[in-house]
């Protein structure tokens, strides 16, 4: 390591000290942020669900309504999970080991869900496939419903989660390279081999954590699941409009019940995304001093 080198490792080390008081400001702030506006909510959604008991706890989760949410919440999600799925896989593959013209258009496509509201998202269904809407018409005359139904809320939450997987992979193969692959295609290896023996374990950690925050964000999808699910109460209601609909209703226990299982949803993803994420750093390459 050259005496520069040094110097600007001591440099950054310097920038990084501070006096202790402000240390323990900083932190302190940092704390009573998160206490603020993350714990206490949390522990507020668990101690109204409980209010009257874990007798009525488990009441309001077993009422049909409840049970229909909860269902179809779970089916939502398998169904997008599995489509972005091998969206995300073709998607990361296509843009970190081919050259193509659009490749950069592509790549602005998949972060658009992050650009757009949800509540526009669902909107665009809803003249796509709505009574008034470019295919409407053609819809209604064969039979097949797409809005106010399970079609419309798997469309409406695929599209909101479609980035997550390709997201959590392009970087990470982008890092990774070709040259494994064109090490083992050079051998007499066939494309599919390749993925499945050489690219797909390389990355087994990052589709993981991609299919994490695709199967999170899609169990608690509000605004575009609300614009074309109709709020059919036990057929097209998953859990977050659920949630609403019995709030409004002042079923405050039954709301707190079933906003509690979205709580656990996220605490569980919190816990298995902090371990992703340690295999994640564990598989970077440690670059030389």
């Amino acid at each position: 390591m050259t005496d520069g080198q040094i110097s600007l490792r001591a440099a950054a080390t310097d920038a990084r000290t501070e006096p202790g008081l402000v240390r323990w400001i900083i932190t302190g702030l940092a704390v009573l942020f998160l206490t603020v506006f993350v714990v206490l909510p949390l522990v507020l959604v668990f101690a109204e669900a409980f209010s009257r008991g874990v007798g009525a706890y488990f009441s309001a989760l077993i009422e049909p309504e409840g049970l229909a949410a909860i269902r179809l919440t779970l089916l939502v999600a398998a169904i997008s999970v599995a489509l972005n799925l091998v969206f995300g896989l073709v998607a990361a593959w296509a843009i970190t080991k081919f050259d193509f013209p659009g490749k950069s258009f592509l790549i602005t496509l998949i972060d658009l869900p992050f650009s757009v509201s949800p509540v526009i998202s669902g909107l665009l269904f809803v003249l796509l496939f709505g009574m008034q809407g470019f295919f409407g018409p053609w819809l209604q005359n064969h039979g097949i419903q797409i809005l106010f139904a399970v079609p419309g809320i798997v469309l409406a939450t695929v599209f909101v989660t479609f980035p997550f997987v390709a997201r959590a992979l392009i970087p990470l193969m982008q890092e990774q390279g070709t040259l494994e692959e064109e090490a083992a295609i050079s051998l007499g290896a066939s494309g599919l081999q390749t993925f499945f023996r050489i690219t797909l374990p390389n990355i087994k950690w990052g589709v993981l954590y991609g299919v994490l925050l695709c199967n999170a964000r899609a169990m608690g999808e509000f605004g575009a699941v609300s614009v074309v699910s109709g709020h059919i109460r036990g057929e097209t209601n998953t859990m977050p409009l659920l949630v609403e609909i019995l709030y409004n209703e002042y079923q405050f226990v039954a709301a707190f019940a079933i906003a509690s299982l979205l709580a656990m949803l996220a605490l569980v993803t919190l816990v298995v995304k902090t371990i992703l994420e340690r295999h994640l750093d564990e598989g970077q390459p440690v670059s030389d001093d």
